[in-house]
Order: structure tokens, then C-alpha cells, then sequence
């Protein structure tokens, strides 16, 4: 089945082109916002030849896996008409194998967990999903470019194709706050375009008015009396910036006569938001950004094998609670060139080893159960387990078995002690498992399979003497 017949069957089992409000894709999931739930053919969905699972949430995730769930996106949203990424959180009324186990427990782990706390950080993260495709390409460029320069000695400088591709790398990082602006006030219900200028206050540029000189001074601010600085606060300053614009706006309008809501409410909150960012949010977001730095470089330098065993044995409760989300503005600020890492993410494989803790466990309880049902779901979710989609295994093996989800984690931790180790990093984010070859620092990827290994091993060795309790796997699939 190609893509364009994929989409069409998604498209017929989903309700139709009229039943689809939005279509956008995170790395792995075609993300679909539908009118009415009751229509749409969940069980036919899951059995469509390429999809690994559906998870039902504000929106409907089909699990297609990496790389293909953008060229099904490619093809499902011209049947639909809807731009790619436009997908809305309207809510939508609810109408035997591993996809299925595995979206039935998440659901359930959701509920236990769907607290405030969860559902905003959820919000954030879905403001970094639709820049996703451009922050991985930008990673590429930048750390592919900075090798070519070092081992060429700068030969391709100056030759116009190649600095066009550098300019490309450079630029989604110059303007991010811009986007992330954008995003975040959409995301919160508010005019894009007043978050996207929002994000523009935090990035510096010489034309900007407030960094003009007048008779021969910079503008000075109150309060600190110190030039403003917009870079400070960074991609943080435009997250939170485009948050209190979408809030500002909706409190506004509600008090505005109808007459002049059209152009006064969008004006009084660029005034009142500009002077709120400049005075508070701005040096709000410096301090946190400083802050997060020295968390991670204690974490990173102090604690070391420590820190990175912490770390990627601890990222799988997180991520089954969903608090997994708070970290997805600092991976793009770890890839930010301009940053203080210089766009190497050195915290991305320690966690990405939390993965490959899982594929051990699962091996291990492949070949020691006897339980027949339990196999073939581990047969079904190992291999796209070992390619970077844990959800399957996790959520209908692991965690629903309780000393393996334990095992797995604690196995992780020494794929996380080797990735701390070797100083492992990536240029860019989005995938792991084997993928994670592709955006790993030139000339890391042997360490990266060794650190890797052992995580498998890790979780194979304590699963196989630890994890694996027969009478529960009975008890939770049955004999």
C-alpha cells in the first residue's frame, strides 16, 4: 500500500474529509483533530496495513513511525484540503493486539496522571512539534557544516551554494523565538501573529529601535538602568512572552466593546505586552535559562557517570507520567548554536538510552516467559522499539508488568553511565533507537552503538534475573 492509498483508507475510516478539522505530524504520529469521534473506525484504523497503534487524546494520533508519517502527512492533507500543522485541540466525542494493549494502558496512565501540571506541559510541547522538522534540518546543517570546516580547513568557504545551505542552519536558530512566539500563543488561544511579534522582542538586532544610540547613548532601562538586552532571555523569554500575549488578548477582548475590538484589542496588548517583556519577562527568562544551564552542567559535570545513570534510569517514569514534555524547550535550546553549548545537546543520548533499557527487557522476557500472548506482543513492538518507537512496548509490556518497567529502567542507567562517558551529543533532536545515528556528533556513532548496547544488555541481564514473574504475566495476559 503506498501513501496515497493509505491516506485515502485513514481518510474513509476517520469520517471523511468533513469529519477533519486539522492534520500535523510530531516524529513518529500523523496527528488528527476530528468534529465527532463517534464516526471514526478506531479497530479498522489499528488493523490498516503500516499503522503501529492509535492513541485517543485532545487529538488522534496514528503511530506510523519515523519518515513515514511525514510522507503520509505529505499525502493526507491534500486529500483534506488542511494545511499541515493546523490541527485543533477541540475537543471530540468518543464513539487484540500490542497496539491495542498499548493504547488502553496509556489511556489508563493518563487518567491517573491527567492533572493540570500534565495538561500544560503538554501544551508546551505540542508549541515544538510543528517546528520539530525544522530544528532537526538546521541541527543537521550546522553540525555537518562545522565538520566539513574543520576537516577541509575552510575550503568551501565563501562558495555560494554551500554558504546558502549554512544560511539555512543559521537562520531557524536566529528567528526561533519568533516561531516559538507564534506557536505558543496559538497554542493558548490567541492571535499567532501578536506571539510571533512577541518572540521578535527577544532577538537581537542592531535596526531594533530600542537598541538605537541617541546622541551617541544607548537607550537605558528603568529599574536596572542597564541596556536591554534581548538575547538574554532567549527562546524562553518569546515561549513565556507568547503565553501572556494569548492571555492578555483573551482578557482584553472580553471587556472590549465590539465596535473597536478589531483594532484597539490587538493594540493595547502589543503596548502592554512589550512593556511587560521588556521589564519582567525578559530577565524572568535570563534567570531560568541560567538556571536550567547550571542544573544540567552540575548534573553533567559535577555528577558525571552519576548524573548520567540518574538521568537515563529516571526518563521512563517520567515520560509515563508525562512530565517528559517540560523537556522539549531545552533540547532546543541545548541545539541552539548561539547558545552556550554551541547546538550540541549532551543531555539527548543520555535519555535516548531509556529506550534501549526497554528492547533489553523485552528480549529478556521474550525468551525466559512461557506465556504465549505476551510473546507475540513483544514480537510485534521489539523491532519498532529498536528503531526509536518505544510506546508499544512500554505501555503494553513493560509498564503494565511493573518488575520489568523497574529492570528496564535500572538497565538504561548504564547505556546513560557509557553515554556520560564518552561525552556523547547531537546536533538535533527528534528521533532515537537506531535513528539516533543519524543526528549523533560526527564521529560519535561507534560510541553511541557501545553505549546503546549496553543499555540493552542492562536491561536484558536485570530483567532476565529480576523482572520476570510468571504469575503476574499470567495474571495480566492471561495463561
Amino acid at each position: 500500500m503506498n501513501y496515497r492509498e493509505l491516506s485515502e483508507k485513514l481518510l474513509s475510516l476517520l469520517g471523511g474529509k468533513d469529519n477533519i478539522l486539522g492534520n500535523a505530524a510530531c516524529m513518529t504520529r500523523l496527528r488528527i483533530s476530528v468534529r465527532d469521534l463517534s464516526i471514526v473506525d478506531i479497530e479498522a484504523i489499528k488493523k490498516v496495513e503500516g499503522v503501529l497503534g492509535v492513541v485517543e487524546s485532545e487529538t488522534l494520533q496514528i503511530i506510523l513511525g519515523p519518515g513515514k508519517v511525514n510522507k503520509a502527512l505529505e499525502e493526507f492533507s491534500k486529500l483534506t484540503g488542511l494545511a499541515k500543522g493546523a490541527v485543533s485541540d477541540a475537543p471530540a466525542s468518543t464513539a487484540g493486539n500490542v497496539e491495542d494493549l498499548a493504547k488502553e494502558n496509556k489511556a489508563a496512565q493518563k487518567a491517573k496522571y491527567d492533572k493540570p501540571l500534565q495538561n500544560f506541559l503538554k501544551k508546551i510541547a505540542n508549541i515544538f512539534v510543528a517546528l520539530l522538522p525544522g530544528i532537526i534540518a538546521a541541527g543537521l546543517i550546522n553540525g555537518i557544516s562545522n565538520v566539513v570546516n574543520v576537516s577541509t580547513g575552510g575550503a568551501l568557504s565563501g562558495i555560494w551554494w554551500y554558504e546558502c545551505i549554512r544560511t539555512m542552519g543559521w537562520a531557524l536558530f536566529a528567528y526561533l523565538p519568533i516561531l516559538v512566539g507564534y506557536n505558543a500563543a496559538r497554542e493558548f488561544g490567541g492571535s499567532a501573529s501578536l506571539g510571533g511579534i512577541a518572540g521578535a522582542m527577544c532577538i537581537a538586532n542592531t535596526a531594533m529601535p530600542l537598541l538605537a544610540k541617541y546622541n551617541d547613548a544607548q537607550i537605558l532601562l528603568p529599574i536596572t538602568g542597564n541596556v536591554f538586552n534581548p538575547a538574554a532571555g532567549g527562546m524562553l523569554a518569546a515561549l513565556i512572552a507568547g503565553v501572556f500575549f494569548a492571555f492578555l488578548e483573551k482578557h482584553i477582548r472580553k471587556i472590549m466593546p465590539d465596535l473597536i475590538d478589531t483594532f484597539i484589542s490587538p493594540l493595547l496588548v502589543l503596548i502592554i505586552g512589550g512593556l511587560v517583556i521588556l521589564l519582567i519577562i525578559q530577565p524572568v527568562g535570563a534567570a531560568l535559562t541560567s538556571g536550567i544551564y547550571t542544573v544540567l552542567t552540575f548534573v553533567y559535570e559535577k555528577l558525571g557517570v552519576v548524573g548520567g545513570y540518574i538521568l537515563s534510569a529516571g526518563f521512563l517514569p517520567l515520560v509515563a507520567v508525562g512530565l517528559h514534555q517540560a523537556l522539549t524547550p531545552i533540547h532546543a535550546m541545548l541545539n541552539d548554536p548561539a547558545g552556550a553549548t554551541q547546538g550540541i545537546n549532551y543531555l539527548l543520548p543520555i535519555l535516548m538510552m531509556a529506550g534501549g533499557g526497554q528492547v533489553g527487557a523485552g528480549l529478556a522476557l521474550y525468551f525466559k516467559t512461557k506465556n504465549k500472548k505476551l510473546k507475540g506482543y513483544i514480537r510485534d513492538s521489539i523491532p519498532v522499539g529498536i528503531l526509536g518507537v518505544g510506546e508499544p512496548l512500554m505501555y503494553a509490556v513493560t509498564l503494565p508488568l511493573g518488575k520489568s518497567f523497574i529492570t528496564a529502567c535500572l538497565g538504561a542507567g548504564v547505556g546513560g553511565v557509557l553515554s556520560a562517558l564518552f561525552h556523547l551529543g547531537t546536533v538535533s533532536q527528534g528521533v532515537s533507537g537506531l535513528f539516533g545515528l543519524l543526528i549523533v556528533k560526527p564521529g560519535q556513532q561507534i560510541p553511541y552503538i557501545i553505549a546503546m548496547a549496553a543499555a540493552y544488555a542492562g536491561g536484558f541481564i536485570l530483567t532476565w534475573f529480576f523482572g520476570v514473574d510468571e504469575k503476574r504475566i499470567n495474571e495480566v495476559y492471561g495463561e
